[in-house]
């Protein structure tokens, strides 16, 4: 079972651990509890773990929203403080790391503070408690030649796994895991991958450059994808074109689509409060879109000027250069199930080392080299006086001369992955074997996360004290070791042991991770690789994070360049802490970019998706604050889809001027914010706050 119900050891209560999502939290009742295993029937949503406990209160240690369903299912309300008379209920508390539900027959009340979400019964009586677990795994592998027509066949299955075709498929948890592609001599489909008929045909040329940036689409849309001259969309009776400028109007396509899918699922089983329908004005009929079949419904979104609706439509987060070659076919199916915008270029612009000083500098066309100061050095090998002052990198180049690096067009996204030969600046080295790992669901033997930071050179102990900024939420225990100066058997034992996150600091050159005796040179040794993800602080450890992911690793940051001690401290730091606060690998990169330049040495490999916890809200959040005037403050919060608050989720932000959810991902303003709101804003968790535009957190904000 993936799902452990354990009482809680000190509090009155149950540990809830779901071992496949890493993920731990505690609900609380208000007498000691031992659990019975009860059948997964009794909740009216699946679940994949259910018991029964006598209680008079359910209470997690998070503020949600509660759903209230009668006993056959039929929504009654929804909100975080209401009271229900007798009856039987089904009752639903999100957000949760893991699928909650309550089932039980009794008068209730709901309430919340700032910090907890409570459920009282008016007596004591047993209560069923449903878990599912947000993990999503294929249904089957679909084996096709990789020839571009034939390989339409299998892109036409991607939609098998849909758990349905209303709008409410724009909720991550009812979009499946698109079933895998491998190459074969011919089709071969699974039994359990059955093809949906939603009557949504996508038409383009059969070449890799076409199909490829087609395949979320195909996803999302259950589309039946053929051979043609004019790309297009098209259903009975309509027709959009995907001309010109081929992948901008396809990777338009799926934002509107998926935008007006958000606020059409505000008439079915969830009729919240929607920011984004409110400010979203074009005249349309929701209810009625709502009860359309699929390809009737799309062909009405996609009749709307996408012009008119741009500015409404939050900000995408993830592009994916997929180059057009048959070797990626095998990524077709991550890459739709993260709805990434997609794109397929022919040819690409190679960066050398010998470019502006260091590869990492790269912004805009143009290098920006940061000076070292004159007590400065870099992170490059340890085993001669460190290389000082503004020579650094004429001594040491960026990068070896015969790398093969690319500089992949600017995105419009938060996120950037890259698919295919080379190493990408400022883009995620997406490879097969990490996405593959997303998928092993083996159980482990601990429900705490493990965090191990390593420090081999005395010069650089100042970044290990990084041990200090995990671990400071209450909600997910930690393991926390720091080590230092390690042998090249002790680092080989390091790797393979079961690690959740290592944070290297120390030397890395040609020759390896320089171990206290000798180099450890992961691309010439055969071990399995227990860590899951990883942060490389050091010079140049683009290879040997590359080969962390290859012998097991699902992820890691990493650098193309040297890179001074300093800010690479400062760095360091950053990343832990917002690894800490459930951020994954791709969205702490790109926040530590806009605080430091010298963030873009540094790029993920493998699983840019990564994390090694979950934030207490669930998502990862950053907030914008401006001061207005003495009392009035400016906040935005940017939400990010994470781990399992994916792109659709909803989310509300718990101060008095929000009165509306918003979907996933958003950028929500509010104006005239007073301090005392937005100091018990600031109080519920552990964020980053951009303050006039420089990063610090909110435990260290204090207002003025």
């Amino acid at each position: 079972m993936s799902i452990d119900i354990d009482p809680l050891s000190d509090a009155a209560g149950l540990t809830v651990t779901d071992h496949i999502e890493n993920t731990q939290f505690e609900v609380y009742t208000d007498r000691s509890v031992e659990p019975v295993a009860t059948p997964e029937d009794a909740h009216y949503f699946p679940v994949d773990a259910s018991v029964t406990v006598e209680t008079g209160t359910i209470e997690i240690p998070r503020v949600a929203v509660v759903e209230t369903r009668s006993g056959d299912g039929a929504l009654l309300t929804r909100g975080d403080s209401y009271a229900m008379p007798a009856g039987t209920y089904h009752v639903g508390i999100d957000p949760a790391p893991t699928k909650l539900y309550l089932a039980f027959a009794s008068p209730f009340s709901v309430s919340t503070t700032e910090r907890t979400t409570r459920i009282e019964l008016d007596a004591p009586a047993e209560v069923t408690l449903g878990f599912r677990s947000l993990h999503q795994v294929p249904a089957g592998t679909i084996q096709t030649p990789t020839d571009p027509e034939s390989l339409m066949d299998a892109v036409s299955l991607l939609g098998s796994a849909l758990q349905t075709t209303s709008p409410e498929r724009s909720f991550p948890t009812l979009r499946g895991h698109p079933p895998l592609i491998e190459p074969g001599d011919e089709l071969r489909v699974p039994d359990r991958v059955e093809p949906l008929d939603s009557g949504v045909r996508i038409v383009v040329p059969p070449e890799y450059r076409y199909l490829y940036p087609v395949v979320s689409l195909a996803y999302y849309f259950a589309a039946d994808v053929v051979p043609g001259d004019a790309p297009r969309i098209e259903g009975d009776g309509w027709m959009h074109s995907l001309e010109p400028e081929f992948e901008r109007r396809t990777a338009e396509a799926l934002r509107q689509a998926f935008h007006f899918d958000c606020l059409a699922r505000t008439e079915g089983f969830y009729p919240v409060d929607l920011h984004e329908r409110e400010t979203t004005d074009i005249g349309l009929d929701w209810g009625r879109l709502y009860d359309l079949p699929l390809a009737e419904r799309l062909g009405e979104y996609l009749a709307v000027p996408f012009e008119r609706v741009e500015p409404e439509i939050p900000q995408w987060t993830l592009t994916t250069d997929v180059r057009p070659d048959p070797e990626n076919v095998e990524m077709i199916p991550f890459i739709a199930g993260e709805l990434s915008i997609v794109r397929s270029p022919e040819t690409v612009t190679p960066a050398t080392g010998s470019e502006g000083g260091g590869v990492g500098f790269f912004r805009g066309g143009r290098a920006e080299p940061a000076p070292l100061g004159p007590d400065e050095f870099v992170r490059g090998a340890a085993d001669t006086e460190p290389t000082r002052g503004a020579d650094a990198s004429a001594e040491r180049g960026a990068v070896p001369a015969d790398a093969d690096f690319v500089r992949p067009e600017p995105v419009d996204t938060v996120e950037h992955a890259w698919v295919g030969a080379g190493v990408p600046l400022d883009a995620n080295k997406a490879t097969l074997d990490a996405y593959h790992r997303r998928l092993e669901a083996g159980a482990v033997e601990q429900s705490r996360i493990s965090v191990l930071v390593v420090c081999n050179d005395e010069q650089m102990r100042e970044e290990g004290q990084v041990a200090d900024l995990y671990g400071l939420r209450d909600m997910v225990q930690f393991d926390i070791e720091v080590r230092h100066d390690l042998t090249r058997e002790e680092m080989r034992e390091t790797l393979q042991s079961d690690v959740d996150f290592l944070h290297y600091i120390g030397h890395v050159d040609d020759r390896g991770m320089q171990c206290t005796d000798e180099y450890l040179d992961l691309t010439n040794e055969e071990l399995d690789v227990g860590v899951s993800a990883f942060l490389l602080n050091a010079c140049q450890s683009y290879r040997q994070g590359e080969a962390l992911v290859h012998r097991g690793s699902r992820g890691g940051i990493v650098t193309l360049s040297d890179v001074a001690n300093s800010p690479a401290t400062q760095l360091g730091r950053i990343i832990a802490r917002l690894m800490n606060s459930g951020f994954n690998l791709r969205t702490a990169l790109h926040v530590a970019k806009r605080e430091l330049i010298t963030g873009h040495q540094y790029i993920v490999v493998g699983d840019g998706g990564t994390t090694i916890c979950q934030s207490r809200s669930g998502m990862a959040v950053i907030f914008n604050l401006h001061k207005e005037s003495k009392e009035a403050w400016c906040l935005s919060s940017e939400f990010y889809p994470n781990g399992n608050h994916g792109v659709g989720s909803l989310s509300w932000l718990n101060i008095n001027v929000a009165d509306s959810n918003y979907y996933i991902p958003s950028d929500v303003s509010f104006e005239n914010v007073d301090s005392e709101d937005l100091s018990n804003l600031l109080d519920l968790e552990l964020v980053p706050v951009f303050y006039d535009n420089e990063l610090t957190w909110s435990d260290n904000l204090t207002l003025d």
